[in-house]
């Protein structure tokens, strides 16, 4: 566990001068569980989106380490294909057999919850020595905020428009955190870019665990949220307070939910309202979406308290 102090001296991986806008989650997301490998020699992979666009504008690069631009679904596939090469030329002599390497995906939720879900599943069931991190901003912001399965039930997406017919998104957003622990991998976990000890000690854990690890990353974007920029680690830190967004991990199959402390706990509404997207579920007219996306997050809190409490 790496104090603050620690962490500030570990060398940037992600370097200023990207294009990446102003409270963008992705690049805090990234410094933090980056610089939670230490001093150690680390591979990134990134799937098409913001990240991968913003970052790497040719003949430009704010990357200073090894990096692979891959397409929108295969970044786990990629970057365990280099794992596999890796431990290939190993095998054969080729590399001093004391040497090691970092293997880390980056993948916003387009990428991931949806066209990337195929290769990572894939990528998990065949057991590689990877971290893949979902930086999950609930829609595909790069491409012009189109809803995906991790944009909640009733948020406004270019998408799902907010009218008459339809306000804003109907399904509830996809638990892919959940999905990934079905796999039995030895770690999966759900943290904040406003919780950066929470996050930089998962990263820590991820990194060092053999074998596949996950990360799920709240990873808000202002543009697509429509609040102003300096607001992205206040809006963090209220989904966590209002249980929109649970904190917890799997280690090797035991669940440990970060429970909010009973004093602490907020009404969803302050997540909510500071958020142009969800402004339309305030009108009288809505009233029935507001309750029903609030029922998804007890839900879905009181779901992972169980799974807590079974494998306490």
């Amino acid at each position: 566990m790496a104090t603050i102090k620690e962490l500030s001296k570990v060398p940037e991986r992600l370097v200023g001068g990207h294009r990446l806008c102003g409270g963008c989650g992705a690049s805090i997301a990234v410094r933090q569980v980056l610089m939670s490998a230490g001093d150690a020699e680390v591979v990134v992979a990134s799937a098409t989106g913001c990240l991968e666009v913003s970052t790497t504008a040719y003949p430009y690069t704010s990357w200073e380490t090894s990096f692979i631009h891959n397409a929108f679904e295969n970044a786990a596939a990629t970057i365990t294909g280099v794992e596999a090469a890796f431990k290939g030329l190993k095998a054969a002599g080729k590399i001093q057999q004391d040497k090691e390497i970092k293997f880390v995906a980056f993948g916003g939720d387009g990428g991931t919850y949806d066209i990337g879900l195929q290769a990572l599943s894939g990528a998990l069931e065949r057991g590689h020595d990877f971290l893949y991190v979902c930086y999950d901003n609930g829609a595909y912001m790069n491409t012009g905020i189109q809803r995906s399965s991790a944009t909640p039930r009733g948020a406004w997406a270019t998408t799902s428009e907010v009218g008459a017919a339809i306000p804003g998104k109907q399904q509830r957003r996809k638990d892919l955190t959940s999905i990934v622990a079905a796999h039995h991998i030895p770690y999966a976990a759900q943290a904040s870019v406003g919780d950066w000890r929470d996050l930089t000690n998962k990263a820590e854990k991820a990194l060092n665990t053999p074998g596949p690890a996950f990360l799920n990353v709240l990873a808000p974007c202002p543009r697509g949220w429509r609040y102003e920029a300096s607001q992205t680690i206040d809006i963090c830190r209220l989904a966590f307070k209002t249980k929109f967004w649970p904190i917890f991990e799997i280690e090797n199959g035991v669940w440990t939910l970060k429970e909010v402390k009973e004093k602490d706990v907020l009404p969803l509404e302050d997540f909510l309202k500071p958020q142009g997207r969800f402004k339309h579920l305030f009108k009288p007219e809505n009233a029935g979406l507001l309750e029903e996306l609030k029922q998804d997050v007890d839900d879905y809190y009181s779901y992972l308290q169980k799974m807590a409490i079974a494998t306490a």
